[in-house]
């Protein structure tokens, strides 16, 4: 794992910001490209993505520091200010917010704008988990001992059993009696994430140029396979629980249900008649 790729002079990239900024730009491009199809204005599109931009870091460091209190107890500002600790769900709960209110104002049906997103959503969502593997910031899974489990100790939350007390205790209860290793292989949660995250993108993609479903139906169907996608693999990851299931798994059931639900509400109505819808 590489958390930091390279140094130019005083300024250090790093593989998470790096993978984050591209995942940003490939959503905005996606995004953009689909705008033009149903004769979206320049200026509109800059200012969703705009908007997108700051509800999604406000709401995912918040919701990150929701999870972890404990980070924010124990240096507020820095946790506040850091660049770590993200939360995608809260990111795209208050980016939704903020971007209904804003095409509200504009009289643009939020449907038809959700549907226009939703292959870009998964698509930045996977390349983002590149720069998670990358960094190796804890989003693994737990220990494994498949052909395909990888280590990371150079990560920013290493998997070396003398340092990782959490992960070495979670070895400890899944093999009990066996040596722990000095470093321990993990599921590759974040590669699992990408895969499935394309996966997702390609069916979203193809439905999306078909055009033939009603305002919202796309929309409907990324709440329920991203959210699907997320609840899965929350199974196999280090992470605080309430009630049995984690932060993750709860917001992801919500989303699940919501989709579904809004899933056969849409199905009743007429399709789509996106590309009258200019703002």
């Amino acid at each position: 794992m590489k958390p930091i790729l390279f140094n130019l002079g005083p300024i250090t990239v790093y593989s998470f910001g790096l993978m984050m900024a591209l995942a940003f730009l490939t959503a905005n491009w996606l995004f953009s490209r689909r705008a033009r199809q149903l004769g979206w204005s320049e200026k509109f599109v800059s200012a969703i993505t705009f908007i997108a931009l700051i509800g999604g870091i406000i709401g995912a460091k918040l919701f990150h520091l929701l999870e972890y209190p404990e980070i924010f107890l124990r240096d507020p500002i820095g946790a506040v200010f850091s660049g770590e600790g993200l939360t995608f769900h809260g990111g795209l709960i208050i980016a939704a917010i903020s971007i209904g209110v804003f095409v509200k104002r504009k009289g643009v049906p939020f449907f038809v704008l959700a549907d226009a997103l939703a292959p870009s959503l998964i698509l930045a969502y996977g390349i983002g988990r590149i720069g998670c593997q990358l960094a190796g910031d804890g989003d693994y899974g737990i220990p494994s001992k498949l052909p395909w489990a990888m280590t990371y100790p150079n990560g920013t939350v290493p998997t070396l059993s003398h340092i990782n007390l959490e992960l070495r205790q979670k070895y400890e209860q899944m093999y009990p009696g066996e040596p722990v290793p000095s470093d321990i292989a993990v599921h590759p949660a974040p590669v699992y994430e990408t895969l499935a995250s394309v996966l997702i993108f390609f069916i979203l993609y193809r439905l999306q140029q078909r055009n033939q479903h009603p305002d919202g139906w796309l929309f409907a169907l990324y709440l329920v396979l991203a959210g699907l996608e997320r609840f899965l693999v929350e199974f196999i990851r280090l992470n605080p629980t309430y009630g049995g299931l984690s932060q993750a798994q709860w917001v992801s059931l919500g989303m699940i249900v919501c989709g579904a639900i809004l899933l056969m509400v849409r199905s009743t109505r007429a399709p789509s008649q996106a590309a009258r819808s200019t703002p």
